[in-house]
């Protein structure tokens, strides 16, 4: 434990750079969002109250009270979310293929070192993963210092303070914080199953090459296709005959049986299969 540890610990200061960027961005962007939409909608009340002559309740029922809602489902605020997964869905491939094809081949001396190989690969597992959870974490705390920002910045009568909850109607949101523990399991667990059977898919490739190229691709598509079974024949084959609860039992237990293959495949893979 205490080895696997240290290359989690190992992993985090070669991506904690890239990690703070990230995270950087993501203020900056969307902080700056909040203060540019507010500072539009003070400048729309202004102009309908001393040019057009409104009263404050006209301009409400023109244009409404400003809320946090209104910006977090921009591009402001998605924008910065949605690049941030793209660049860790590429930094999955990169964990890996760095090592190989870096200035020094360090993958050679990573799977030398005196310790289970698949420490090494469950590290860089964990990292993403720790990843993920943290720029979640960090989404929440800028909604909170965004809502404080928009009620400072607009009069109080034309803003409305809405709770994190409220904000989270949107399915681009929902996906991010979903509403129960179990949706939570779903959502990231599929996640994280699928960052390893990308990593299992690149052990294929390195230990066979073009071949396992292949293979893995298969793998992964075979994969996922399984996951969604019960869904399909349900739907297609059954007419809905199970109900959504039993679905997702279903779903979650083959789930598991892939997870446990992939870690198994992946384990075998970089103990046997990958030469140094």
């Amino acid at each position: 434990m205490n080895r696997y540890l240290k290359l989690v610990n190992f992993e985090f200061n070669r991506f904690w750079k890239l990690y703070i960027v990230l995270m950087g961005m993501m203020i900056l962007v969307q902080i700056a969002g909040v203060i540019v939409d507010s500072r539009i909608y003070i400048h729309r009340v202004n102009e309908l109250m001393y040019k057009e002559f409104m009263s404050k309740s006209e301009v409400l029922d023109s244009i409404g009270e400003m809320s946090l809602s209104s910006v977090i489902n921009s591009l402001w605020f998605q924008g910065p979310v949605a690049l941030c997964g793209v660049t860790l869905l590429i930094y999955v491939f990169f964990i890996w293929y760095r090592d190989w094809f870096g200035k020094n081949t360090f993958i050679y001396r990573l799977l030398m070192l005196p310790t289970a190989r698949i420490h090494v690969y469950l590290a860089k597992a964990t990292i993403i993963f720790l990843a993920l959870l943290g720029l979640v974490a960090l989404q929440l705390l800028i909604m909170g210092a965004g809502n404080q920002v928009l009620l400072w910045m607009v009069p109080n009568e034309f803003s409305l303070s809405v709770s994190v909850n409220e904000l989270m109607y949107d399915p681009f949101w929902q996906v991010i914080f979903p509403k129960s523990f179990l949706d939570f399991i779903l959502y990231y667990g599929s996640s994280m199953i699928a960052v390893l059977i990308i990593f299992t898919a690149i052990l294929f490739e390195r230990s066979f090459r073009l071949k396992g190229a292949i293979i893995g691709i298969l793998y992964s598509v075979i994969s996922v296709f399984l996951v969604f079974v019960p869904v399909l024949v349900n739907d297609l084959m059954l007419d809905k005959y199970f109900y959504p609860l039993e679905i997702f039992l279903m779903v979650v237990a083959i789930m598991l049986l892939v997870l446990f293959c992939t870690l198994w495949t992946g384990h075998y893979l970089i103990k046997n299969k990958v030469r140094v």
